[in-house]
């Protein structure tokens, strides 16, 4: 009873409570972040470990299912008309265009063809498409960016060289020559080698020369025809050849 009325009396008198919250400063921060350099703040960011991707559990993607293209019509019918050119031209040169404008390509066909030399255009998907199933797989690698196919059905290798100088834009990558394979520098030196008409002339005159060498020496006195073979008998006798020797 007596407690109750100290503290009603206390409260009307302006007396503070007996307990009261104290609120302490804030206190002093002595401990700050060094600043980095920034040479070593490059070097963390280069080092920073990047964990791999986490891969993706089984069954989450759908298996990829191997999807044949069926050619079009214009592929098939491109790819038979590389199959006519192979077969019917022996020279087919393959030509890298140097950003040739259409001023100097129609020079440049019209020079070719008066002498029987035609150019042809093929994308490089077909043709790669076509030579990886024939004989002339090995041409493939030539066909990589922006080139034409100089063809002729008898090989005119001096005639393109020569129209070739006067083109700096086309440059020469390889040739397929009497179904062989050649490349620049075979190229050059087929074109050294003498015609046919040429070669076959040397040929029967080579031949003439020895059955005319031969009649002429059956029309001799028979003395001098045994003469001839008896020397030639003392030359090709192990004797002969053992005084040679010594």
């Amino acid at each position: 009873m007596a407690a109750t009325l100290c503290v009603r009396l206390l409260q009307k008198q302006g007396w503070l409570p007996l307990t009261q919250s104290v609120r302490h400063g804030s206190k002093a921060v002595t401990r700050h972040r060094k600043p980095m350099h920034i040479l070593k703040q490059k070097l963390m960011a280069v080092t920073k470990y990047i964990p791999p991707p986490k891969a993706a559990p089984p069954g989450a993607y759908v298996t990829g299912t191997s999807r044949v293209q069926e050619e079009n019509a214009l592929v098939m019918l491109l790819k038979k008309d590389l199959e006519k050119l192979f077969q019917n031209c022996k020279m087919l040169a393959v030509i890298q265009n140097n950003s040739c404008n259409a001023e100097d390509m129609r020079v440049l066909k019209y020079r070719l063809y008066k002498h029987g030399i035609y150019v042809r255009f093929f994308p490089n998907k077909v043709v790669q498409s076509f030579l990886s199933d024939s004989i002339y797989c090995n041409m493939a690698p030539l066909f990589i960016g922006p080139t034409v196919m100089f063809i002729s059905k008898e090989p005119k290798v001096k005639e393109m060289l020569t129209t070739l100088k006067s083109s700096p834009q086309m440059t020469l990558l390889g040739a397929c020559i009497d179904n062989t394979l050649l490349s620049v520098q075979g190229v050059v030196n087929y074109s050294k080698l003498p015609s046919v008409t040429v070669v076959q002339g040397e040929f029967v005159s080579g031949l003439t020369m020895l059955t005319s060498n031969t009649a002429s020496m059956l029309r001799r006195h028979p003395t001098h025809l045994s003469a001839l073979l008896q020397q030639y008998i003392k030359q090709q006798s192990p004797e002969s050849s053992l005084e040679k020797d010594t």
